[in-house]
């Protein structure tokens, strides 16, 4: 794909066109060979509206590739595991809120362009589908291969301890509940939307107690974005 410089100047002007290429250059930890591919992964939808313009196709390829090379990778680093060990610790690695978290600490935020007046956004997920969106882009830049290694060299090793993810308790909803029945209160995991984004449904779910919305989740299906809901709910809880 050849490079659009007059997009990005239009965007930021040249000056900023050429620190946000120095910023995604460190970012990546080496030199796209097109531009262009790298500045519509990180463009949503709030900036550009038309689905040639914006990330969400390369979210959606980037989604397919990162789940397939996080599957390659437990199933070659845990020969003697079973498929529902597997595909746990899968849901642990690439969930929502795990690749948001991943692409804020990875400094995605900074170079992605969205509507920044939007505060909305600045606290949402869009970061983690930025991040699916830049491995799709960096696998049609770059080939397989190539992103299989930074995947494991950008993602999994600074920010995914396989230690840590084999001990966490996904089953959040059963200690939720467990904290709401010795309080005596009640707990429902309430669908508040769902809609269709890129071809799949993603579902919102609220985690409530006592009639009180305390936290939301989203995710691609119900049983995941209850888990979220409660993860969220937990923290704010402070539950040990």
């Amino acid at each position: 794909m050849p490079d659009r410089p007059n997009l990005l100047q239009r965007i930021f002007g040249s000056a900023e066109e050429r620190i946000f290429r120095k910023n995604l250059r460190n970012l990546l930890g080496y030199k796209p060979r097109s531009f262009a591919i790298y500045e519509l992964a990180l463009t949503h939808r709030s900036v550009r509206d038309p689905i040639d313009q914006n990330n969400e196709r390369l979210e959606f390829l980037g989604d397919a590739i990162l789940s397939s090379l996080v599957a390659e990778y437990l199933f070659k680093r845990y020969p003697y595991k079973g498929e529902g060990f597997l595909t746990e610790m899968r849901s642990k690695m690439v969930n929502r809120q795990q690749l948001n978290d991943i692409a804020l600490r990875m400094g995605l935020n900074k170079v992605a362009i969205f509507n920044k007046s939007d505060g909305a956004l600045r606290t949402s997920q869009i970061f983690g589908n930025t991040l699916e969106a830049l491995v799709g882009a960096i696998y049609l830049d770059q080939g397989y291969t190539f992103v299989d290694k930074w995947v494991l060299r950008s993602l999994i090793q600074p920010h995914l301890s396989m230690d840590d993810l084999e001990i966490l308790d996904m089953n959040l909803k059963n200690k939720l509940y467990g904290w709401v029945n010795r309080q005596g209160k009640t707990l429902e995991f309430v669908t508040l939307n769902e809609k269709l984004e890129r071809g799949r449904r993603l579902f919102t779910i609220a985690a409530v107690i006592d009639g009180e919305r305390i936290a939301e989740g989203k995710a691609y299906n119900k049983k995941d974005a209850s888990q979220i809901a409660a993860q969220e709910a937990i923290a704010k809880l402070g539950i040990e």
